[in-house]
């Protein structure tokens, strides 16, 4: 049964992936896939996401050193990965690191859940957290996909990994126990991953192409859409 739940925690999860990728395509249709516009909306809108939903919850669960500690490592990596993949000067990074960054974000969710499965007093609220908790995930996700021109083959595939991974680690919780402090640092790493990539690569690469005041816009509208996803979802 446990093996069950967990699948159908992860075909959830895909559901909720999707519902974002499907918000992302109408935001995408309206600004006429600008690249630029894109870029610096995902920018603000993973900024918002980091501020109003992740650093938070991070905060309210584990202790700060094991975090801070994660984005140390997070930093790094994002340093290594950026010597190691900026040769070619066409290669985009930016939704590779991301994509590491929300699978490692996924894991301590998901050992958590795993951790309560055995409790069916929780079914309800985890299976309605997971659909909600994912939408955001999906949407940025997808602006980043469509903000690079990547083929939306690799989205799909990213999203049925990113369920396979969910349901995985959701049977590994229910096995295993992973310390406090070791899920923090994973969280940390997310959090660093996720903070300089939005920063770097979406922000700081395209906030020159057009006017300050015009980038400035298409951020603050990132935070606000992620602020309307805080409070609905």
């Amino acid at each position: 049964m446990i093996r069950l739940h967990a699948l159908v925690l992860g075909v959830f999860l895909f559901i909720s992936l999707i519902i974002g990728a499907g918000i992302a395509w109408l935001v995408a249709k309206i600004f006429h896939h600008s690249i630029e516009r894109l870029a610096l909306l995902c920018g603000g809108f993973l900024v918002g996401l980091l501020a109003l939903d992740i650093i938070p919850s991070a905060l309210n669960s584990y202790k700060s050193p094991g975090i801070v500690l994660g984005i140390l490592i997070g930093f790094m990596f994002l340093l290594l990965a950026n010597k190691l993949i900026h040769s070619s000067h066409q290669y985009k990074p930016s939704v590779y690191l991301l994509t590491i960054a929300l699978f490692i974000h996924t894991i301590p969710l998901s050992l958590t859940i795993g951790n309560l499965l055995g409790y069916s007093t929780f079914a309800l609220s985890i299976t309605t957290s997971t659909i909600l908790h994912h939408i955001p995930e999906g949407f940025a996700l997808t602006s980043i996909f469509l903000s690079q021109g990547q083929k939306l083959i690799g989205l799909l595939l990213c999203f049925i990994s990113l369920s396979i991974w969910f349901s995985m680690f959701i049977w590994i919780g229910n096995h295993l126990h992973l310390g406090m402090k070791e899920q923090s640092v994973l969280l940390g790493v997310s959090i660093g991953l996720i903070a300089v990539t939005s920063i770097k690569e979406f922000i700081l690469h395209n906030i020159h192409v057009m006017s300050i005041r015009s980038a400035s816009t298409f951020i603050v509208m990132g935070y606000l859409l992620s602020a309307v996803f805080h409070v609905v979802f």
